[in-house]
């Protein structure tokens, strides 16, 4: 199986001189700091994670009788990162939490995710849930619960999805009673929860969205509650696991099916105010959405890792001259260009999100202009990086050529586990109506023109990307003249988001080829301008699909 080594100097390279992590004005995060953090951390997931990647795939997590058996190795590795520590590195010092700035936590996640992306799937979901606690939760719930999910002896789930209810959480049957005592009592199924059941941690939280018989129709009638696997006094509640399902990849992550309040009713607290569940919920998303789009870089790196091993140690054929020995498969121009394309995408990817985690931290803040551009980034990070990855994972089966089509490589376990990273935490289609309506209409392109405008600072001398500003600027003037057909933008949301997304790359690509020519760093000047000539020209197509492409699709029929 390919081993994973951590990408600490590119990691290094863009916290030093493309998204400065000094501009944060810790003065306590020197250099020094940052490497020990990042060598420690590439330890645990090189040494420990890394090698439970295949194992995880082969052997799954294993059902029985409403518990769940993690696969071998991943409850002792779980016991490694939450006594390490890792678990806190965000979080507020207030509940235990080192409170480490977003931006050198991304690296960290990301190493974790292109390690084990199964393994690495349990403290993602946790990270939302205390984000969600910490915004939203009574001062209860913080008391009783942060401390124990933030050391990581606790996890957190993320309780949405019903059977008859996916994206449409208007549709949700989850029922929720009011109690004297001030709790709830919840009843109904849940249907697709990562980490719903498991054995690596004390207890599990689960964060379940229900509706109250009172409750208005709709999304506006949704109530969000806390409800644990054990309760306070250590009595067993009444939620179980009646299922896992059988998937595609991260076979290694739990995946359950779970049932609430077959006897009696499961008890809950109620997170925020009656009725307005969904903006609680929305905390712990918009949280999550970022980190899924770190996912698609982390998988990324470990397909592209795995893919210039092989073709290194490949030798086949000769110099299309015919002279001199066989060559190994690196040398060929058309896998030399598929690696490339992995390595540039990747590289765009990580530059992308960790700046949307700069603006995070300064948006923790209170800088209300970071905040605006988080919010902008987010589904374009989350979009694109995963939509990326399985383009990657792809390319990184083709470079295998045959051996990347069986498992023994691990070539084809990146493609599987990547495929769901387009799906989950809002499909990608969500993300892009997200963008166009709420993102730009609703501000009347307000954070997208403050975007623009910085993003001239960095392209002044690139007139590839210059020109792509100025096809995005006339793409922006179709969606402005269209704002009232919401069926004709919906069309082409997507197609947007994807032009945004290589634009928003090729300016990280720039930043860093400058950070490379000051530094004389030659490997990202050489994929930087691979990148302007090979993936950039794609804005060129996605807008002339913007501005002419819906009424193909609002005019077909199907039939």
């Amino acid at each position: 199986m390919p081993s994973y080594t951590a990408p600490v100097a590119t990691m290094r390279f863009l916290l030093d001189h493309v998204t400065p992590l000094h501009h944060l004005g810790r003065d306590e995060i020197d250099g020094d700091m940052v490497s020990v953090v990042l060598t420690e951390a590439a330890k645990l997931a090189e040494e420990v994670l890394a090698p439970l990647n295949w194992v995880g795939d082969q052997h799954g997590a294993v059902w029985d009788n409403g518990s769940v058996t993690t696969a071998p190795g991943f409850k002792q590795a779980y016991e490694q990162y939450r006594d390490g520590g890792w678990n806190a590195v965000p979080f507020d010092p207030t509940h235990g939490g080192q409170g480490l700035p977003w931006l050198l936590s991304f690296p960290i996640q990301e190493m974790w995710q292109g390690a084990n992306l199964s393994f690495g799937l349990c403290p993602l979901l946790n990270q939302g849930a205390v984000d969600a606690l910490e915004v939203h939760g009574s001062d209860y719930l913080k008391k009783t619960y942060l401390e124990k999910l933030i050391s990581g002896h606790w996890t957190g789930t993320m309780n949405l999805t019903e059977p008859q209810a996916g994206s449409d959480l208007a549709l949700l049957r989850a029922k929720a009673t009011r109690h004297d005592d001030g709790t709830y009592r919840i009843f109904g199924q849940k249907i697709y929860i990562t980490y719903g059941e498991h054995d690596v941690a004390e207890n599990i939280i689960h964060l379940v969205l229900a509706r109250l018989s009172d409750a208005p129709e709709g999304t506006r009638g949704i109530s969000l509650f806390l409800v644990p696997k054990f309760l306070p006094d250590g009595t067993r509640n009444d939620v179980k696991c009646v299922s896992l399902e059988h998937k595609l990849g991260i076979h290694a992550s739990p995946t359950c099916t779970m049932q609430f309040g077959d006897h009696g009713g499961a008890v809950g607290w109620l997170i925020g105010q009656e009725h307005e569940g969904l903006k609680c919920m929305f905390t712990m998303m918009n949280n999550a959405r970022l980190s899924v789009g770190l996912q698609g870089v982390a998988v990324s790196e470990r397909a592209t890792q795995a893919a210039m091993d092989y073709a290194r140690n490949r030798a086949q054929g000769k110099a299309l001259s015919g002279h001199g020995d066989t060559l190994s498969i690196s040398k060929h121009p058309d896998v030399k260009r598929m690696i490339m394309t992995m390595q540039a995408l990747t590289l765009a990817g990580r530059a992308l999100t960790y700046d949307a985690a700069y603006h995070l931290d300064h948006a923790r803040m209170g800088n209300k202009e970071s905040q605006a551009r988080v919010d902008f980034l987010t589904p374009i990070v989350k979009s694109w990086c995963t939509d990326n990855a399985v383009t990657i994972t792809s390319l990184g089966v083709q470079v295998h050529g045959g051996m990347g089509f069986v498992e023994e490589t691990g070539a084809a376990q990146f493609f599987r586990d990547a495929r769901i990273l387009p799906i989950y935490e809002g499909t990608n289609g969500i993300q892009a109506n997200d963008l166009i309506f709420r993102k730009i209409l609703r501000d009347k392109g307000g954070a997208l023109e403050a975007y623009l405008s910085e993003s001239q600072t960095h392209i002044t001398e690139n007139n590839a990307l210059q020109n792509a500003c100025k096809q995005i600027e006339a793409a922006v003037a179709h969606i402005e003249k269209h704002a009232s057909h919401l069926d004709h933008l919906a069309a082409i949301a997507v197609p947007f988001l994807n032009m945004m997304g290589v634009f928003a790359g090729g300016v990280m690509m720039e930043r860093m080829k400058q950070a490379g020519l000051a530094q004389d760093e030659k490997e990202y000047i050489a994929l930087a301008d691979f990148y302007f000539v090979h993936i950039l020209p794609h804005v060129t197509s996605l807008s002339h699909t913007v501005i002419h492409g819906a009424d193909s699709v609002l005019n077909f029929t199907g039939e």
